[in-house]
């Protein structure tokens, strides 16, 4: 198997570095052709590695493939580890990708970046491929640092506007925040372990669990959670939870459908990899797990509240990201990991399917992203009307979407899994997923609603030009409807209760809420049926009630409560003021201190006192010593004179 391996993750790379030097030579179809065939190539073989798994009995791979170095002990390589969670992160990162590779050659037909556009989503795509296949710390931050490369390369993609620049600016530095967490908790399991690579570390989890490390003197601290934090830390930057979670919204300001890779199945879904990844580091501190699930949920419902303000088609879909990956994050701080990667499949598909039909949207509304001049575009895009429903059902958990299993099962596991010490956190955690269901309904029917159903509210220009889009674009779309639609039937059971993942997933039995589960688990069939009794289906419904009722029934109720809760509502709509902290208080203040250091420090002391103080004294002692040099040989005598006598005085009189 080692070289379908290596077929899938070199492909894209070649396909990235032809069209990336030589597009110009090969031209668009060129390029197009070249990067859409190498990820469908590894599309295919990625799937193939999946069926092995499922159906062919096929065992996990720990492959070693390149030594670079060895120092003091320490082996850094380049290596596979292909398992049961690799495999299917394989099958939706390559899917997902494909997808968006077919989608671009509509969305980017006219622009003049496309041959380097599809160069930099096939880079993505190996970057990512990188990240899930490491068997290794090492490599796990290479695939780290380049997804977030190649994203600050992708959200600032038209360099020509100002605000291109400065999300991807704004992306960059909050990742460096969290991968400055991440590189020290990598630092601490190489001090505590004494290797990078993943099955030594985790034969060791017991060992660094049993020590302490002081962070501060006198202030003992568990090494395992010191770790476990620092690294999620960096899981937080790059799947934006809260507070690092400003860049993900400002994204937004990439081409279409890099916002449907990085949202779906890239960038973002790596954190929640990586913890799932790291379970049998996280199962050993009850501490860190308590702090995921608290940053999750924090994330899941103030960051779903957002949605409901928006006005931009692409931002109210990425304030969903943002708060599904608050829901993945609790089902990992629940010990539910398989409930969270189960969610992150299903979510990669619905949410790759929203964003691209927000997509065809723009198209067909000539780049227009503001939901209030839309309305009535059902009657003009039905298949895109069609597919975004179904990702619109899938979002909200509607009973037999693929999003209901994944979603109600992991509020169901977060809500099992109050543990002894620790009921009060779970209780919030769960309280938050709970309420966040009628969020998201709201939101997403509230986009939905306005975008495809009510009066058309565009100009008439732009109406008169109004129609479906090519094929291009609605086949990407029906395909990601299909696994939206229907994936949660055939994989719910297999995932969740079949023991898919195997040793893939550590789970200590005190943790083990999903076995717990297991003997309450009568089918899908079952579980669609129980749905109608459960709270999470009546708030959704009472989501998609209210988003009817306030924006087609009656849409004058909304400027009416806006006008009573203006406070509320300036704090939603200025995103709970954390890009001002961010922007006017930390980075304004990094500033000052950057001008005061530049006016007094650079400017005052080192350019005024130290390089031209210095040379301003040499001038004037050369001012001074130039009315010596008289040139009359007098002088010269009488100072010598002088000289002499001085110097005889002073023996005469040290004798």
């Amino acid at each position: 198997m080692l070289n379908y391996y290596l077929i899938i993750v070199l492909a894209p790379l070649a396909a990235a570095i032809v069209a990336g030097l030589f597009g110009k030579q090969i031209g668009r179809a060129g390029s197009h052709w070249i990067t859409i065939l190498a990820v469908g190539l590894s599309c295919a073989l990625s799937m193939l590695v999946l069926r092995n798994m499922l159906w062919g009995g096929a065992p996990s791979e720990n492959i070693s493939l390149y030594t670079w170095a060895v120092t003091d002990g320490l082996r850094m390589e380049v290596g596979f580890l292909v398992d049961r969670l690799t495999a299917l992160m394989m099958a939706v990162v390559t899917f997902v990708s494909f997808m968006v590779h077919i989608y671009t050659v509509g969305y980017m037909r006219d622009d003049p970046g496309y041959e380097r556009f599809f160069s930099f989503i096939s880079l993505f795509t190996f970057s990512m491929l990188m990240l899930v296949m490491s068997n290794n710390f090492l490599q796990l931050f290479f695939g780290w640092e380049a997804v977030g490369l190649v994203s600050y390369l992708l959200i600032g993609f038209w360099f020509k506007r100002e605000s291109a620049i400065f999300a991807n600016f704004k992306a960059f530095l909050v990742n460096r925040v969290g991968d400055f967490g991440f590189i020290l908790g990598i630092s601490g399991v190489v001090m505590f372990a004494g290797s990078l690579d993943y099955a030594e570390v985790f034969a060791s989890a017991d060992q660094i669990a049993g020590q302490n490390i002081e962070l501060f003197p006198g202030s003992p601290w568990n090494a395992m959670t010191v770790v476990c934090i620092l690294l999620f830390i960096g899981a937080m930057g790059k799947s934006a939870q809260a507070p690092l979670h400003v860049w993900l919204p400002d994204s937004m300001e990439g081409p279409t459908p890099i916002s449907a890779l990085i949202h779906a199945a890239t960038m973002v879904t790596a954190g929640i990899f990586m913890v799932a990844r790291m379970s049998p580091l996280f199962e050993l501190s009850e501490t860190a797990l308590a702090v995921v699930i608290i940053i999750g949920a924090i994330t899941a419902f103030f960051m779903g509240l957002l949605g409901i303000v928006q006005n931009d088609i692409k931002r109210v879909v990425a304030y969903s990201t943002l708060s599904q990956l608050g829901y993945m994050t609790v089902a990992l701080g629940a010990s539910a990991y398989s409930a969270a990667i189960f969610h992150l499949m299903t979510h990669a598909f619905f949410k790759a399917l929203l964003f691209l039909a927000a997509g065809s949207v723009i198209i067909a509304m000539h780049h227009e992203q503001d939901i209030r001049k839309m309305g009535g575009l059902k009657k003009y895009m039905p298949i895109t009307y069609w597919t975004a429903l179904i990702g619109s059902l899938a979002l909200i958990g509607f009973p037999g979407s693929g999003g209901f299993f994944s979603k109600d099962l992991l509020i169901e596991a977060v809500h099992e899994s109050h543990w002894e010490g620790q009921g009060a956190i779970y209780w919030i955690a769960y309280l938050s997923v709970l309420l966040g269901v009628f969020v998201t309904a709201l939101y997403t029917f509230r986009m939905f609603f306005l975008v495809f159903h009510g009066e058309e509210r565009m100009d008439a220009e732009t109406k008169s030009h109004l129609h479906e889009t090519p094929w291009v674009v609605t086949v990407p779309l029906i395909l990601l409807a299909i696994p939206s639609a229907v994936i949660g039937w055939y994989a719910v059971e297999a995932v969740l209760f079949g023991g898919y993942f195997g040793d893939a997933i550590e789970v200590t039995q005190r943790h083990d809420v999903l076995g717990r589960m297991a003997a309450d688990w009568h089918g899908s069939k079952g579980l669609v049926t129980h749905a109608i009794q459960t709270p999470i289906f009546w708030l959704a419904a009472a989501g998609v009630f209210t988003a009817w009722l306030l924006y087609l029934k009656r849409p004058d109720i909304p400027a009416t409560i806006q006008s009573k809760v203006t406070g509320l509502y300036n704090l939603l709509d200025r995103k709970y003021y954390m890009d001002d902290l961010y922007i006017k208080g930390f980075a304004a203040w990094g500033r000052s201190i950057g001008n005061l250091l530049w006016k007094k420090g650079d400017e005052l002391i080192i350019d005024g006192v130290i390089v031209n103080g210095t040379a301003n004294s040499i001038g004037k002692l050369a001012g001074v010593m130039r009315q010596i040099q008289t040139g009359y040989l007098y002088t010269y005598a009488f100072a010598m004179i002088i000289g002499l006598t001085m110097l005889l005085s002073w023996l005469i009189w040290f004798r």
